[in-house]
């Protein structure tokens, strides 16, 4: 497809390597002081908070993002649902 180079590096702007659960990322958010840095397949980095009882993901524009379903295992990893599309920088 055309922009097939842009599309796969927003793809993997969505996917952060390992198996990350919902607990793994809510224990680095305590460790970071209420915010997780995660560098994402293509390099770039997500910002993990919390917000209430809710995990927000804030991509390298400043976007916010929901996670609204987490922790579907898969045999190669974890997926967490979220509410809009992350944008690398």
């Amino acid at each position: 497809p055309e922009n097939k180079a842009t599309l796969t590096k927003i793809l993997t702007y969505h996917v952060v390597a390992g198996k990350m659960d919902s607990k793994a990322i809510a224990a680095a958010i305590k460790a970071g002081k209420g915010k997780a840095t995660l560098t994402t397949v293509s390099g770039g980095t997500l910002t993990a908070s919390m917000k209430g009882n809710k995990l927000i993901l804030t991509d390298e524009k400043g976007g916010k993002s929901m996670v609204t379903i987490k922790d579907v295992y898969q045999s190669n990893g974890v997926i967490h649902v979220i509410d809009t599309v992350v944008m690398p920088k």
